[in-house]
C-alpha cells in the first residue's frame, strides 16, 4: 500500500488560518478575539518537515509547503465567512529539489470573535478546528484555558474513506507573555493537545483502530496587524490501522503570514512582453489567468518520451529567468502538458517530469528558492489546439510558468 505524507496527514494545514483579530490591553491584561472586516485579504505560507514511519520502521522524510488564501467576503454579527483555497505541495528530501503539487481544496466557512468554528460537513480544509477558541475575558501572563477542537483529514487516497475523517481532542492554552520573532516583539500563547482515540470502523479498504497524537504549539499575536504574524509547532501522529499496519508522522512547522502587493496584472504583461522582445526569447507567448501571470514555453524540446532538458532550452530558460527575477516577491508554478499520445497516466508522469526538470534548472541558477516553486504536470487534460494535426499536437506539448497573485 502507498502510503503518502500528504494525503495521509493532508499537512499541518494549522489553526491560525484566519486570525484576524486583536488584543486588548485592560487592567494589565490581554483580551484575545477575532476582528473581522469584510473584503480583508490574507495570504498565509506554512513549511511542515517530517519523518514517516511504516511499522516503526523510517520509510522516508518529506518537506510539505502549504498555501492558503483566504477572502472574508461577508460579516454578520460576530461572524465572519471567509472563502479559502489551500494548496499542498510536497517534496521528497531524499528527490528532487523542487515541490510537486499534491492537492488543492476550495473550503468556506465561519467564524465568530472568539474562535467557533461553523463549516459544513463535506469541507476538508482547515485541518485543525476550534482552535484557538478563547475564553472572552482577561488574561492575565500566565493564565490558562480550555476549549474542545478537532481535526479533519483526507483519507480518500490513502485509505478508501470517502468522507472527511473526524479526530476530536480537547486544546490547552497558556498565555505566556511576550517574545521576540524576526527582530519584533509580540505577544505569545501556547496552544496543545494530546489524542487517544478509538473510534468506530467506517467504510474504507482499511481504517484506524486506534489514533493517537500530540501537537504543541507557540504563536506570535502582531497587535499592530491585528492577526497573528507566526506559528511554531511539532507534531506526532501515531495510526493503528485495521488490516495491522502502524502509519506514524513526526516532525515540525512553522507558518507566517505573507504580505503581497496586489497584482496589476494588464500592466505586469506588458513589462513581460516588453522584456521578451528585448531578450528576443522565441516561442513565449504571455497570458493573464485566474492564478497570475502565465509565461507560456511554445514548443519546448525533450528528446522523445524523455525529460531531459535539451542544451538549447536551457539557453531560452537563461533569458526567462532574467525576467522571473525581476518578480522576486512572487511564487511561480510550473506546469507541464504533453499532446494526446501514449497512456493517461504516462502523459500525466512525463508532463509532470518535464515541468520537474524546467523547475530544478531554474531552482540551480538561483532564480527562486525550492519553497517558492510548485511543480505540476497536466498531461492532455488542457490543450491549447487540435491534438489531431501534427502542428497543433507540437502546440499542446510545452511548459507553462506562471508567476501566482497568491
Amino acid at each position: 500500500m502507498n502510503i503518502s505524507s500528504t494525503n495521509a496527514d493532508v499537512s499541518r494545514f494549522v489553526f491560525f488560518i484566519i486570525f484576524a483579530g486583536t488584543l486588548c490591553a485592560a487592567a494589565g491584561a490581554e483580551t484575545f478575539e477575532f476582528k473581522h472586516a469584510a473584503g480583508n485579504k490574507y495570504r498565509i505560507l506554512s513549511v511542515v518537515e517530517e519523518d514517516v514511519y511504516i511499522d516503526r520502521r523510517f520509510s522516508h522524510r518529506a518537506k510539505i509547503l502549504n498555501r492558503v488564501s483566504v477572502e472574508i467576503s461577508d460579516v454578520d454579527g460576530e461572524t465572519a465567512r471567509h472563502n479559502a483555497v489551500f494548496s499542498s505541495s510536497e517534496q521528497i528530501l531524499e528527490g528532487d529539489s523542487s515541490f510537486l503539487w499534491s492537492e488543492e481544496y476550495v473550503s468556506v466557512f465561519g467564524r465568530d470573535r472568539l474562535g467557533r468554528l461553523t463549516i459544513e460537513p463535506e469541507y476538508y480544509m482547515p485541518v485543525v478546528r476550534n482552535m484557538p477558541v478563547f475564553p472572552g475575558r482577561d488574561l492575565h501572563e500566565g493564565e490558562r484555558w480550555s476549549a474542545p477542537g478537532y481535526e479533519v483529514h483526507d483519507f480518500r487516497k490513502s485509505f478508501g474513506i470517502e468522507q472527511p475523517y473526524r479526530i476530536p481532542f480537547e486544546a490547552s492554552y497558556t498565555f505566556l507573555g511576550y517574545r521576540e520573532w524576526k527582530g519584533k516583539t509580540y505577544p505569545v500563547f501556547s496552544a496543545s493537545y494530546r489524542i487517544f482515540y478509538e473510534p468506530q470502523a467506517v467504510s474504507g479498504r482499511i481504517w484506524p483502530r486506534r489514533i493517537m497524537g500530540a501537537s504543541d504549539q507557540i504563536v506570535f499575536w502582531d497587535l499592530e496587524a491585528g492577526q497573528a504574524a507566526a506559528y511554531d509547532e511539532s507534531f506526532r501522529m501515531i495510526f493503528e490501522l485495521s488490516n495491522g499496519m502502524t502509519v506514524e508522522y513526526r516532525g515540525r512547522a512553522e507558518a507566517e503570514i505573507i504580505e503581497s502587493e496586489i497584482m496589476n496584472k494588464e500592466d505586469l504583461v506588458q513589462d513581460i512582453i516588453d522584456e521578451i522582445e528585448k531578450l528576443g526569447i522565441d516561442d513565449v507567448s504571455v497570458r493573464i489567468g485566474d492564478e497570475g501571470i502565465t509565461l507560456n514555453l511554445e514548443n519546448i524540446q525533450f528528446p522523445p518520451d524523455s525529460a531531459f532538458l535539451l542544451e538549447s532550452e536551457k539557453i531560452k530558460l537563461d533569458k526567462i529567468g532574467e525576467i522571473l527575477r525581476q518578480f522576486a516577491g512572487r511564487d511561480i508554478l510550473v506546469g507541464g502538458h504533453t499532446a494526446l499520445a501514449g497512456t493517461a497516466e504516462g502523459r500525466m508522469k512525463l508532463s509532470t517530469d518535464r515541468a520537474a526538470a524546467v523547475a530544478n534548472y531554474l531552482i540551480s541558477k538561483g532564480v527562486r528558492e525550492p519553497s517558492h516553486v510548485v511543480v505540476r504536470g497536466y498531461g492532455a487534460e488542457r490543450p491549447l489546439a487540435d491534438n489531431r494535426t501534427a502542428e497543433g499536437a507540437q502546440r499542446n506539448r510545452r511548459v507553462e510558468i506562471t508567476l501566482l497573485e497568491n
